[in-house]
């Protein structure tokens, strides 16, 4: 295991950056069920669209046009994206990002499970999707910023296209927070696929920031653990400062979990050595 990693963890200077990838290993329905949700409910034939690049935010653009508002979909979401309690509570994965301790959780995710989690296994938490929420932390009180937003809030989802390009101006206060937050410390990323434009975007002006600054050899390391080796993905990640991580020979779902196990059992021998001391 990584000593910069655990040691940035066990000190609190770890930010935690989890994507879909983290609620999918408790059964999250993937963009594909969403695609054909709103086909389905626009009587869209997909069988025309082979071959062409359709994805889920044009569709969600295209929905939000046709029926003059992204709430009936938002809502269709936050059922169907739901988690029992008792399938949570029994997600290692979940339980392993609580036993972490990170002191900030950046989340794509509109879901509720990280927020749940925390609650089923007694952490407190602020949640923070909005400029007025930011005025709500409390020092030492782990933070879950819902980046993408959050079912509670219609306005705030990032969804459809135009959210998506509107949220490349890098400019929205959870993004000011963001390049707050992550310029002095160390940034884990679970859960990506990394063909999230906006998140590449985010690393590129994270990166870029501390280019310009002149002390680019002063930034934290950064990591982003991969379900498996891409070594064109590798290359550009590394170019923007953020070291892959993957775990070998083991299958690509039980991946993730493997891998936070390691590192969670690497915090906790840190730390015990660390008092030992």
């Amino acid at each position: 295991m990584l000593d910069d990693l655990v040691a940035a963890i066990r000190k609190r200077q770890a930010i935690l950056f989890a994507g879909a990838g983290v609620s999918m290993t408790v059964g999250l329905p993937s963009w594909n069920t969403l695609i054909e949700h709103i086909a389905d409910e626009l009587k869209i034939d997909l069988s025309e669209f082979r071959g062409a690049e359709l994805n889920h935010l044009t569709l969600a653009e295209y929905y939000r046009l046709k029926q003059g508002s992204i709430g009936p979909l938002r809502s269709w979401m936050d059922r169907n994206w739901s988690i029992p309690e008792e399938v949570l509570k029994s997600s290692r994965v979940h339980e392993l990002i609580c036993e972490l301790d990170f002191p900030i959780v950046y989340t794509t995710n509109f879901d509720r499970n990280l927020e749940t989690s925390f609650e089923l296994h007694g952490k407190e938490y602020v949640k923070i999707v909005n400029a007025k929420d930011i005025a709500r932390i409390q020092a030492g009180v782990p933070q879950i910023v819902k980046y993408h937003g959050d079912f509670d809030d219609d306005g705030s989802i990032v969804i459809a296209e135009t959210d998506y390009l509107d949220r490349l101006s890098f400019e929205s206060p959870i993004d000011i927070k963001f390049r707050s937050d992550a310029l002095g410390k160390t940034i884990l990323f679970i859960g990506y696929s990394m063909r999230d434009l906006n998140i590449r975007f985010l690393l590129h002006r994270l990166w870029k920031t501390w280019v310009d600054s002149g002390y680019e050899r002063d930034r934290p390391q950064s990591y982003i653990f991969m379900l498996r080796s891409n070594p064109v993905e590798q290359a550009v990640l590394e170019q923007w400062g953020l070291q892959v991580l993957t775990e070998k020979d083991c299958p690509s779902e039980q991946a993730l979990e493997i891998f936070l196990t390691k590192l969670s059992r690497a915090v906790e021998e840190s730390r015990q050595g660390g008092d030992r001391a």
